[in-house]
């Protein structure tokens, strides 16, 4: 799909007490978001009676601000092909963005898998960014005790740490490393700090030159924090069909073990790179930047996943691509 093409949807998640109704609350009163779809399980849940002003059809309702905010009791599919319809028919508001407010203990990678793989709604949208809210006071308790919530800082395009005034500020800086070592290429957002944190949510393209050049300059740490961490994989320009080869194989064989994918990638006599980025066992359509962001043509793969062994990936991805892999990478 053509950069631009489709609405851009946003996954928002976290897990349970994350923060995510207050971020919530805040983007649906603020003035940049106010032509966004919000796609939320119950409104219950969220707490949105003082920022409504009507009612629509079905289960959905216009807020103060001009969003359009609809209850996902069933199936994601249905929800975005019946929201898709309602703004065609003039049924609702016209909207240029959708965020999905996900539950607390759901894995992103089936949202994403069914925004990118299912033929009706790729057309219509397109994947935005995944947003995830990590509580600053019980954050690290959670990643110790749960594989939703690991998974959900793995797969994010963005980080927003929750609760920071609460927490002791040895405790958010050590919840900061370990969220960098789970997720190097994601950026973090301070919710308490931050002047304007729903900026995070207006992210329209992760694949676009500045997220290339964040995925770049990312310092894969050198000692993972427990299981899952991050491997980087840097060469000089590849043969694109054997490239793609090694890939498949990879996700073949450790896709369930492997959460999240992105990087840039040089083709032999191909002047510009390619954007490469899946979420588990789904890779996103590649992408052309326009240009290398820093100037140099060089292949640099961040795998994120579960006991990964990166001196091994290294070995297999020379042997499929015959670039050697960067010797001083394996951390």
């Amino acid at each position: 799909m053509t950069p631009g093409a489709g609405t851009p949807v946003t996954l928002l998640t976290g897990f349970l007490g994350a923060g995510k109704t207050a971020l919530l609350a805040r983007l649906l009163r603020w003035p940049p978001l106010r032509d966004t779809a919000v796609l939320i399980n119950e409104f219950g849940e969220v707490g949105l009676d003082h920022l409504l002003i009507e009612p629509l059809q079905g289960e959905v309702a216009l807020l103060r601000g001009g969003c359009v905010c609809c209850s996902m009791r069933g199936d994601l599919k249905a929800a975005l092909v019946d929201l898709h319809d309602r703004r065609g028919r003039g049924l609702v508001p016209g909207f240029r963005r959708v965020v999905i407010e996900t539950t607390g203990l759901a894995d992103p990678g089936p949202a994403i898998a069914t925004l990118v793989a299912d033929p009706v709604l790729r057309h219509a949208f397109r994947v935005a960014g995944i947003v995830t809210v990590v509580d600053a006071v019980n954050g690290a308790r959670t990643l110790d005790a749960h594989e939703e919530a690991v998974r959900q800082v793995a797969c994010a395009d963005r980080l927003i740490l929750s609760k920071t005034d609460l927490a002791t500020p040895e405790a958010a800086a050590e919840l900061r490393a370990r969220l960098s070592a789970l997720n190097p290429v994601a950026p973090v957002t301070d919710l308490t700090l931050d002047d304007a944190p729903e900026a995070a949510l207006l992210t329209d393209d992760p694949t676009g030159e500045p997220a290339a050049r964040r995925w770049l300059c990312a310092d894969v740490p050198a000692a993972p924090h427990g299981p899952v961490g991050a491997v980087l994989i840097e060469s000089g320009p590849v043969d694109w069909t054997r490239f793609g080869l090694w890939l498949g194989m990879l996700l073949n064989r450790h896709g369930a073990r492997i959460l999240r994918l992105k990087g840039l990638v040089a083709i032999e006599g191909i002047a510009t790179p390619v954007v490469i980025q899946g979420v588990q066992h789904l890779v996103h359509p590649p992408r052309h930047l326009a240009a290398w962001p820093e100037g140099e043509a060089r292949t640099r793969l961040v795998l994120i996943g579960r006991d990964l062994d990166g001196a091994l990936l290294r070995r297999s991805y020379a042997a499929f691509t015959g670039a050697a892999a960067s010797v001083a990478a394996d951390r």
